[in-house]
Parts: C-alpha cells; sequence; structure tokens
C-alpha cells in the first residue's frame, strides 16, 4: 500500500491534505533505504547549501563543520525515519520543524532569514526529487521511466505535506517540475562560502569528539579515501551549472570513472543481503512488515 495523495491546491485557504506515513509498496519505502542513497546525499545538501536563506541559517548554526560525521550520520537517521517510522515519522517531521523553528539568521549584507521560510523549507525536500533521479542515472541497472518519475515525485509531494510545506511551494507534476528546478538551480541559488565549506569537510573528515587523541591519525587514514569518493560523487553527481558557478572541475574522464563505479555499484547493491544493502532503520522497519504480513497470515488461517 503506497501513501495516498490528493490533488494539490495551491489555495491558501483550502484545508490542508492529509499527513499520512509511508508504508510498503510504495518507491519511497523500497529505495530511500538503500545503501545508495548516500552517495547523491552530498549533492543535494550541496545544492541546499547554495539556497541563500539556508545557507545563512547553517552558516551560524549547523555543527558540519566541527563534527560532520555526527552530523551525516544524524541526518541519514531523520531521514529514514521519515520513510520507515510509521506513525512517528510524522512525530519526526514535527519535531525538526519546532527544532527549526528558532533557526533564524542576519547575513552579511543585513538580509534577515528564517529557517522556515516557505521557499527554503520546501526546497530540502525539492533537492530530494533530484537526488533520486540522478541517483538512478547513475548507480541502478533499471532506468525510471517517465511514468515511475510522475508516481516518485506524488510520493515526494506527499512528503512534504507531511513537513507542512506550503501548496503554492509544490510544482503540480513532475513534468512541471523539471523546468522549474531547472529555474531555481540557474537563477536562485549561488555560491556560498558554506557551500565551499562542505566540499572541504567531506574531503577530510574530522575525527568524532569520542576518538581519542591518540587514534586520531589512523582515523584520518582510514577515512581518507572515503573522503575522496564522497568528494567525486558529490561533485559527479550535482548540476554543471553548480560546478561552474563554484569554480569546480570536472573532465570527461572523471565522468567515464563516475560511470564505470555507477555500473559496478548498480550491479553489486542489488544482490547484497538485505541486512547489507539497507541502512538499519529501513532494514528493521522492512523485517518488521515481513513479520507483521505472515502473522496476519496466520490469523487469517486460524480454525473457526
Amino acid at each position: 500500500m503506497t501513501a495516498a495523495v490528493a490533488p494539490i491546491d495551491h489555495d491558501s485557504r483550502a484545508p490542508r491534505p492529509e499527513r499520512r506515513p509511508f508504508a510498503p509498496g510504495s518507491q519511497m519505502w523500497e529505495q530511500t533505504g538503500l545503501i545508495t542513497f548516500s552517495l547523491t546525499a552530498g549533492s543535494a545538501f550541496l545544492l541546499q547549501t547554495m539556497e541563500p536563506t539556508i545557507a545563512a541559517v547553517v552558516d551560524e548554526h549547523s555543527s558540519f563543520r566541527t563534527d560532520p560525521a555526527g552530523r551525516a550520520f544524524r541526518s541519514i537517521a531523520s531521514v529514514m525515519m521519515w520513510i520507515y517510522g510509521g506513525d512517528e515519522a510524522l512525530a519526526e517531521a514535527d519535531r525538526l520543524r519546532a527544532m527549526h523553528a528558532s533557526l533564524n539568521s542576519v547575513d552579511a549584507h543585513g538580509n534577515k532569514h528564517q529557517a522556515l521560510s516557505s521557499g527554503p523549507w520546501a526546497w530540502v525536500l525539492h533537492t530530494a526529487v533530484f537526488a533520486f533521479t540522478e541517483g538512478n542515472k547513475y548507480f541502478s541497472t533499471v532506468k525510471l521511466s517517465e511514468a515511475e518519475k510522475e508516481a516518485y515525485y506524488r510520493e515526494v509531494v506527499q512528503l512534504m505535506r507531511n513537513f507542512s510545506v506550503a501548496p503554492k511551494e509544490i510544482p503540480a507534476t513532475f513534468a512541471e517540475w523539471e523546468p522549474w528546478f531547472r529555474d531555481q538551480v540557474e537563477n536562485h541559488l549561488v555560491a556560498t562560502n558554506v557551500a565551499d565549506d562542505y566540499l572541504r569537510v567531506i574531503q577530510k573528515i574530522a575525527p568524532p569528539k569520542q576518538i581519542p587523541a591518540p587514534l586520531r591519525p589512523l582515523w584520518r587514514t582510514a577515512t581518507k579515501p572515503v573522503g575522496r569518493l564522497q568528494y567525486f560523487f558529490t561533485v559527479g553527481t550535482t548540476p554543471e551549472i553548480i560546478r561552474e558557478k563554484l569554480g569546480l572541475t570536472w573532465t570527461s574522464n572523471d565522468e567515464r570513472t563516475l560511470r564505470a563505479l555507477g555500473w559496478v555499484i548498480g550491479r553489486t547493491v542489488p544482490v547484497l543481503p538485505e541486512r547489507v544493502r539497507y541502512f538499519p532503520i529501513a532494514y528493521e522497519a522492512r523485517r518488521l512488515e515481513r513479520d507483521r504480513a505472515r502473522l496476519r497470515k496466520i490469523i487469517d488461517l486460524r480454525p473457526m
């Protein structure tokens, strides 16, 4: 069963559509929890750091510079809750809105920014649409049809409703979303110091505070290749216009390497055990649903 999606009503006076958690059968349920999610999460966050309001708030309030690993783990766990948390998914959305309600900032030009401004709040989830379609382009052997992209977009619309995104910020269809997204990337996103810092941070992953000082050189040695790959995947799956705005180099050889790695990943991940190819929250939620289905079957077959 998928989360039902009501038509978008852009009349601000109309009642908001129902918020509903996701369930088995949706693309979100099948795709979001895969470990390949992390391969385009970097480019999605990079796009967020170039939205002026998000950049200002992240610059002042985020711990991504001082605790990048912890920040990444917390973000992934939160996203997993959005999809696999059942009724707690809605509580997680409410928790995040409450947490961001007081995250305001003033930039160097004196402009005031609020984390819950409707456009920036929606932009975070719009980058998820980009990350999903871009991830499918590089890291999957089964390419999405236009109908499947539209179906996925409808699920993201439901996710936006769960996060109380204003209807005016939601294009009605995926076909309308594509040119809208391109316009945002080309004409609204700007190079920021936060984007530059993020690209620097992911290349050299700072050790968590829990790691004793004598072990930190070992951490840096162990995570160096991880950082290089994360940077490579982030830059490679970022729109070309964004690379130009940030002055990033991406060669035809880089593109060939990315596609070759994607070919290997696309054929390797599907054959991994479910416990390995899904993040922990996603795996446990999927296992629990199978257990519930087996119990339902036994109940339905009981002697009467």
